[in-house]
C-alpha cells in the first residue's frame, strides 16, 4: 500500500471513528515530540537521586498489596519521605484505587482526603462490580480518612475549603486529566514547602511516560516548572522549591544504590 493510500485510509477511519484521534493525539511519540518541541526536554524532567532527598533513605510501608494497578514501595516510600521531611499535616491525592497510598501516608498526617470517581460513574463507563468494590478497601475505616466521590475534572475544589502540604495526583492518566488535575493542585498548595507528586511518570524507573510528562508541563505554571523532577528509583514526578543536585536520566546505568527489602504477609480475616 502506498504511503499515499495508507494516508486516505487513516483520514477515512478517523472520519468514520473520530475517538480514534485521541490515540493518535496520545501516542507516546507524538507527546515525546511536543514535550522537545515546546519544553526542550528530550531526556524528560532532571533526576534527583532518592537518597539526595532522604540521604538515610529507609522506611517500612504497610499496607502494600503487590496486586495490579498498585504503586512500586519507593513510590510509597517517596511520599513518606516528603510527608516526614515536612511534617505534613493536611494530605491530599486524587485517585483512591485500594486506598494504599492514602493508608500509608494517613499515620504521619492529621487529616488526609482523597477523591475518586463515583461508584455510579464507574458503573456507566461498565466497569466491573469486582473492580468498583476494590476501591477504598484499605482506607475506608481510617478514622482520619475522608473519601470524595467526584470527578475530578468537573468538581469544584473551592468546595474542600483548606489547603494542602502534600498532594499525590494519580488519577485519569490521559494528558487532558493529568493537566486539569494538576493545575487545580498548583492552587491548593499551603505554603513554600508543600509538595505535588504526580505518580505514573514513568512507564519504569528507567522510561518516561510522555503522555503523563505533557499533561504537567502543560498544567504546571510556566514559573514552576524548572522545579519539578523525576525522583530516581521510583514512578513518579515531583514539585518541591527545594535546591536540588539533579542529573539526566539514563536508561541502563551502572547501579549506584541497591536496596534492601523485608517482606512479612499479613492475611486479612
Amino acid at each position: 500500500m502506498s504511503k499515499l493510500s495508507k494516508a486516505l485510509k487513516a483520514f477515512s477511519l478517523i472520519f468514520s471513528k473520530p475517538y480514534l484521534l485521541n490515540a493518535i493525539l496520545d501516542d507516546e511519540e507524538v507527546k515525546k515530540n511536543y514535550v522537545f518541541s515546546k519544553y526542550n526536554l528530550p531526556n524528560g524532567l532532571p533526576k534527583v537521586d532518592i537518597t539526595e532527598l532522604f540521604p538515610d533513605f529507609e522506611d517500612t510501608i504497610l499496607p502494600y498489596s503487590f496486586l495490579d494497578g498498585s504503586s512500586l514501595p519507593t513510590d510509597f516510600a517517596l511520599l513518606r519521605g516528603f510527608a516526614k521531611k515536612i511534617h505534613c499535616k493536611d494530605y491530599f491525592e486524587i485517585g483512591t484505587w485500594r486506598g494504599e497510598s492514602v493508608a500509608v501516608i494517613s499515620p504521619l498526617a492529621e487529616s488526609c482526603t482523597t477523591l475518586n470517581l463515583p461508584d455510579d460513574e464507574m458503573r456507566k463507563l461498565k466497569l466491573s462490580e469486582d473492580y468498583i468494590n476494590m476501591h477504598r478497601f484499605f482506607s475506608k475505616d481510617l478514622k482520619n480518612v475522608t473519601h470524595i466521590q467526584a470527578n475530578s475534572l468537573t468538581y469544584d475544589f473551592s468546595q474542600l475549603n483548606k489547603k494542602f502540604d502534600l498532594i499525590f495526583i494519580d488519577g485519569d492518566h490521559h494528558s487532558e486529566s493529568i493537566k486539569s488535575d494538576t493545575m487545580n493542585a498548583f492552587k491548593l498548595l499551603k505554603d513554600e514547602k508543600s509538595i505535588i507528586v504526580w505518580h505514573d511518570y514513568g512507564l519504569g524507573t528507567e522510561t518516561v511516560r510522555w503522555n503523563t510528562l505533557a499533561g504537567i508541563l502543560d498544567g504546571c505554571p510556566a514559573e514552576c516548572r524548572n522545579k519539578i523532577y523525576h525522583a530516581s528509583n521510583t514512578l513518579c514526578a515531583f514539585y518541591t522549591n527545594e535546591k536540588l543536585k539533579t542529573s539526566v536520566l539514563k536508561p541502563n546505568e551502572k547501579p549506584g544504590k541497591y536496596f534492601s527489602v523485608h517482606l512479612k504477609a499479613h492475611r486479612i480475616s
